[in-house]
């Protein structure tokens, strides 16, 4: 059984002696994501390099349904064994979504906290392969029904940087989604060296979440774009298409590992009142990593040099650390999904997909190409997968095509009172182009098929709101910081 501490943040517990300055908001409060629904009754899967079967998972009731190794098909997740080093990504990514806070006493726990979680380990010894990724996805969809599979999140990627045709991966993932599964998958982190997102993160069917930071400030008035991948897929679809916390995200230290212990040594040092810390650092030296002059400094040294060891090991508290990437901003997505099946158990991935585009805000002055449809939001997406009407029917909404010499639109909005559609075939004159809602709840307009060509297009929501179509993913600048949707006629 492993030990719980007290947290030393002051918005937590007020601590008579010290407080710790570098906690973060936890999850929950930094999305203003709805509490009533905690993801129960829905299984998230996670395929991930390694996993440790952490308390906020097992106690004090074991959520996980499942556990594969594809190295090891016997293989079984027993808190009795050691930790190793491989498990600390899939155990964070796992407990960022589910984790239930135990070791915290509820305060980082995840918007899922709830839900039954399936874990797919595909590395050996850390090293993750395309054809291990492709297993997992294929035991995945294999198990889907046994475990009642809904929503996968995949927080890596493959090798190669071809079109979705090409990839094993994406067309496993296309498959996956086509069998039920919401597929939430991180945009990757090297959006700084111009970089765009890879298999599966180029899938055009699956949600890629790209990331932004706060600041770690509650107040969320000056959001900062991740430095996420971004731009144009081998395929010609532009990802991401939301971004989620990428920075400050509160995450699990993987248990019995030296920076656990660390983190053990250095809390309970600067929770402690003075007299006690002579004491404390003798006994706590070599466990909090403490050089041995600090043994005869004064206590205001003593908790400066704590303090800056709990900064530059990302101590948030004592068995939690906070850590960045958009591995991260993906379980975040995956755990707001869970809810948003909770609430509505009837909805397909098309439905999630189009609900969490729609419901999203972009941050003003960054450009659209890097955040996709915007800022994820956690409670308007609850609260309109709650109301979703025609939960069902939205599977066969999808960008625009040509029959019989007929364009033919669709577009998914329940709240919408009119549609129209602007596009360079009617000279951007929405005015011309109104869509009607149909009895599946579609909105829709056939128009004669223009020469063959491309052309950009984009809906207009009540005659205010200009918006992409959320099905389509090949895009391009409007040049007024926006994207415009595409679609081309042979």
């Amino acid at each position: 059984m492993l030990r719980r501490t007290e947290i030393l943040n002051n918005s937590i517990h007020e601590h008579e002696h010290s407080t710790n300055r570098f906690a973060v908001i936890p999850t929950l409060a930094r999305l203003d994501a709805d509490p009533n629904y905690t993801g129960k009754g829905v299984t998230i899967a996670f395929l991930d390099s390694g996993f440790y079967p952490h308390p906020d998972l097992v106690e004090p009731t074991n959520r996980i349904l499942a556990y594969k190794d594809l190295e090891d098909f016997n293989a079984e997740i027993l808190l009795s064994t050691a930790a190793d080093t491989w498990q600390w990504h899939g155990t964070q990514t796992s407990v960022v979504a589910s984790g239930n806070g135990r070791l915290s006493e509820g305060t980082y726990r995840g918007v899922a906290c709830d839900a039954q979680v399936v874990l797919v380990k595909v590395s050996d010894q850390g090293r993750i392969t395309e054809e291990n990724i492709a297993r997992g996805l294929e035991w995945i969809i294999e198990n889907r029904e046994r475990h009642n599979i809904r929503v996968l999140n995949i927080s890596l990627g493959g090798d190669e940087d071809v079109p979705c045709s090409l990839s094993v991966i994406d067309q496993l993932a296309e498959e996956a989604i086509k069998q039920g599964i919401a597929v939430i998958v991180a945009a990757g982190n090297s959006g700084s060296e111009g970089k765009h997102s890879i298999p599966p993160a180029n899938s055009p069917s699956v949600i890629t979440v790209g990331g932004y930071h706060d600041n770690n400030q509650p107040e969320r008035t000056s959001l900062e774009l991740y430095q996420s991948n971004f731009g144009v897929t081998a395929d010609g679809s532009i990802k991401p298409e939301i971004i989620a916390p990428a920075m400050w995200v509160a995450a699990p230290i993987l248990p019995g590992t030296a920076l656990y212990k660390k983190a053990e040594a250095l809390s309970r040092i600067a929770s402690a009142p003075d007299y006690q810390l002579p004491r404390l650092v003798r006994e706590l030296e070599e466990a909090a990593g403490l050089p041995s002059a600090v043994l005869d400094a004064d206590r205001r040294v003593i908790r400066n040099l704590i303090e800056s060891e709990l900064s530059q090991n990302k101590i948030i508290a004592t068995h939690y650390q906070h850590v960045d990437g958009t591995s991260f901003a993906a379980p975040i997505v995956s755990s707001i999904v869970a809810q948003m099946v909770e609430a509505n158990p009837k909805l397909t991935p098309g439905a999630i997909k189009n609900i969490l585009i729609s419901t999203a805000d972009r941050i003003a002055d960054a450009p659209a190409i890097r955040q996709g449809f915007g800022v994820v939001n956690a409670r308007r997406a609850v609260a309109l997968a709650k109301n979703e009407e025609h939960a069902l029917e939205t599977v066969g909404c999808g960008p625009p095509r040509v029959s019989d010499g007929t364009l033919l639109f669709q577009f998914h909005h329940d709240s919408a009172t009119s549609v129209s559609l602007g596009g360079d075939f009617n000279g951007w004159n929405a005015t011309r182009s109104q869509l009607t809602r149909g009895s599946s709840g579609l909105w829709q307009l056939a128009i004669k098929a223009p020469q063959p060509g491309r052309y950009q297009y984009k809906f207009l929501i009540d005659g205010e709101r200009w918006m992409e179509d959320p099905t389509n993913g090949l895009k391009m600048p409007d040049n007024y910081g926006g994207l415009n949707s595409v679609f081309v006629i042979e």
